[in-house]
């Protein structure tokens, strides 16, 4: 009697705690700082510039007014080829929602320099690719709204950037509400 009693209570708990983690993997927020997985108004720990300041591009901060942007930096290398075809899915996901700059790296035109400079996270020394960039406004410790990012130079899939993708769209329209 006392297992059932037991099993009772603790398969409603169980249940919870499924629900809430599957949850928080659809729905991730990501906070403002410089760890890892957060959105960064400097460049972040990792970095060799780390809490260095950022020089967003004026195209970026163009966009920013009035959505969030995806930038999509590569080769056209087989490396590349499966994040191509995750930031491929992505734009055909969220369509006019976001600003979307496919960059070619071999180009070494200006918008790819200045991409792979400002937002390689690991500190612009050596710039790899592929780069994705998600760039959003949030509002800073001070009330004040500025630009966040978070970038991977590596293979990081669909779901990392569905992920910052619509933590990004929820930080703009917060943001841009006043």
């Amino acid at each position: 009697m006392d297992m059932i009693r037991k099993a009772v209570f603790i398969a409603p708990l169980i249940a919870i705690l499924v629900l809430a983690s599957g949850l928080d993997a659809i729905g991730k927020e990501y906070s403002l700082g410089s760890e890892n997985d957060d959105w960064w108004t400097t460049y972040p720990d990792q970095s060799t510039a780390s809490g260095g300041q950022v020089a967003h591009p004026g195209w970026v901060l163009n966009a920013l007014k009035s959505k969030p942007v995806l930038i999509y930096v590569h080769r056209n290398c087989g490396y590349c080829a499966p994040q191509t075809e995750a930031v491929g899915n992505i734009t055909d996901e969220f369509g006019g929602r976001i600003e979307f700059y496919e960059i070619s790296a071999e180009s070494g035109d200006t918008m790819s320099n200045e991409a792979l400079k400002a937002y390689d996270p690991n500190g612009g020394a050596i710039s790899y690719v592929p780069l994705t960039v998600v760039v959003t406004l949030a509002l800073d410790s001070e009330g004040r709204v500025v630009p966040v990012w978070h970038s991977s130079d590596d293979v990081t899939g669909e779901d990392w950037i569905r992920s910052y993708i619509e933590n990004a769209l929820i930080l703009h329209g917060e943001s841009s509400a006043g």
